[in-house]
């Protein structure tokens, strides 16, 4: 549990230019607190204390404002930046090297037993106020951008945003050297005005074809009508002539 502890407060120094020290990262940063108490309690869970697990798990959210159920399973190096408002459930699987930001929730779609909550590969990072709902899997390296809503599987080294939250784009594969805060960055954001103009621009095309199909079919209707005027006159012309014959 203390090498954990160590583990967790130099994260803390990797991941957040703002911690001056160790003693700075154990005594003033929230994230290690909570993963000390989830540590603790998640002992006591796995041994069937589960009362204790819980009133520890309880005492850790109201000492460091981050939920995290002591049946939840953590890796090593998880870092909660800032942390508050932090939602993990039950059956969530959280793997190693992940970062989640504040106001992220963990959470269940299913009153039923069994798989509830999400599972996070190595390495992703999850961006404020993110929600990621249901028993589904977000891929290695993965970004979920700042207030996204996350309720269908997610691949590897991609970043998604949005709600519901759609892929951006797949990225090259990344590792911790391309950290990423807030789970995206400037580069990943898609240009408004761009997108507008290329909405516009595939609703022009479209028109254009739909007029050039018009065309055409306006087109055949003409030459048919005037076939069939054309045979219509040889008609009128041929019973004129019979009747002038009798």
């Amino acid at each position: 549990m203390f090498d954990n502890i160590r583990h967790d407060i130099s994260v803390v120094l990797e991941r957040d230019p703002a911690a001056r020290s160790k003693l700075d990262a154990l005594i003033s940063y929230p994230g290690v607190h909570a993963l000390i108490y989830y540590r603790i309690a998640h002992w006591a869970w796995e041994n069937n204390f589960h009362t204790l697990g819980r009133f520890i798990s309880h005492m850790g959210r109201f000492l460091s404002g981050i939920e995290i159920h002591p049946g939840a399973k953590i890796g090593k190096g998880v870092f909660f930046d800032h942390g508050m408002g932090i939602v993990i459930g039950e059956t969530a699987e959280i793997g190693d090297n992940v970062t989640l930001y504040q106001g992220v929730t963990l959470g269940g779609t299913s009153l039923d037993g069994g798989k509830r909550h999400p599972t996070l590969g190595e390495g992703v990072i999850v961006g404020a106020g993110a929600k990621i709902l249901g028993p589904i899997h977000v891929g290695k390296n993965a970004r979920v951008g700042s207030n996204a809503v996350v309720v269908k599987r997610v691949m590897e080294n991609t970043t998604v945003i949005g709600i519901p939250a759609k892929v951006i784009q797949p990225q090259a594969e990344k590792s911790q050297k391309d950290f990423c805060s807030y789970g995206m960055s400037t580069d990943d954001l898609p240009d408004p005005i761009a997108r507008s103009l290329e909405g516009m621009f595939d609703m022009v095309c479209g028109l254009k074809s739909r007029v050039e199909e018009l065309e055409q079919e306006l087109a055949v209707r003409d030459a048919q009508d005037v076939i069939k005027s054309h045979k219509n006159q040889k008609a009128d012309a041929g019973r004129t002539k019979a009747e002038t014959s009798r």
